[in-house]
């Protein structure tokens, strides 16, 4: 008998398989850009509008200390709360628009790249739909407590009665950053393969969710453990890319600020299809480890 076959001894062969298959990263792509670049131009919009009506110089930006970073901060500290109401305005009815921009795009967009990789399954736009919303449900919860544990670590190291504890703000955020990340990773798992099940084994979102926390030991560590290192991988390709955009640094006053802007948006796109290409990675290694769970490879 072979030897149990880990969550990651397949990768290279997956991403093999998914490189051969460009249509996939390429669908994957096409329903994220379709969903981002309509809410980075309706966010640009709405940036031209507050800054119209409130200028950065009459918020004491004109000014701004960068050699000074206690200045810069309470310069900084002085204008968000000046922009936070204008700002808070835009985003009552800009997030819950994108939400549910997102829900539609996404729950279309992924049972499109299903369908193009297992060609049988059958389109279930309404029913994705719900389970990519309770994964946005789970995402923001979980971003929400990150915010407020940084709140709080801010609040506890940075008091007027006391001189500001920097390095142990900055311990505690990257602390919290890590730990946010880690639990993400090996719990979003549930989320993410809950489509998967409702479109290969004919169930209904509700039950789908639920079967996603009954897979058993084995399945589920294989899905920890592939989920953990696509999160490591994006990680990597965040920090290749901030080296891409930095790289032309020392040569900026030689290509001057177009190849700048250039070089950043080279680096940016690499990041964005890069990212996309992976998470194709990680759907084919759910469906993968699903067949092996029930023999039919």
């Amino acid at each position: 008998m072979s030897a149990p076959q880990r969550g990651t001894q397949t990768l290279v062969g997956l991403m093999s398989w998914v490189f051969a298959r460009p249509s996939l990263t390429a669908i994957e792509v096409a329903w994220r850009w379709s969903f981002g670049l309509p809410l980075l131009l309706a966010c640009w919009i709405e940036a031209h509008k507050i800054l119209g009506e409130l200028r950065p110089s009459a918020v004491g930006l004109s000014n701004f200390d960068a050699q000074n970073p206690w200045v810069a901060a309470g310069q900084l500290s002085n204008a968000c709360a000046i922009y936070q109401p204008r700002v808070a305005a835009v985003l009552l009815w800009l997030l819950p628009a994108a939400a549910v921009a997102w829900v539609i795009a996404s729950g279309i967009g992924r049972g499109l790249v299903m369908r193009r990789m297992e060609p049988s399954l059958r389109l279930r736009p309404f029913a994705m739909m719900a389970l990519q919303a309770a994964w946005l449900a789970g995402f923001a919860a979980l971003c929400f407590c990150w915010l407020r544990s940084v709140q709080w670590a801010a609040a506890t190291h940075i008091t007027p009665k006391a001189e500001p504890d920097l390095v142990g703000l900055s311990i505690w955020v990257i602390f919290l950053s890590l730990g946010f990340f880690t639990a993400w990773a090996l719990t979003s798992w549930a989320l993410s393969v809950a489509p998967l099940l409702m479109l290969l084994e004919g169930r209904s979102a509700l039950s789908a969710l639920g079967e996603s926390l009954r897979l058993g030991r084995a399945m589920t560590g294989k899905l920890v453990e592939i989920n953990m290192v696509m999160g490591i991988v994006k990680l990597a390709l965040l920090v290749l890319a901030m080296v891409l955009a930095a790289a032309p640094l020392p040569f900026s006053d030689q290509l001057g600020p177009e190849a700048m802007r250039g070089a950043w948006a080279v680096a940016t796109i690499f990041y964005l299809v890069a990212s996309d290409y992976f998470q194709v990675v990680r759907l084919k290694g759910f469906q993968e480890f699903w067949k092996l769970h029930h023999g039919t490879c």
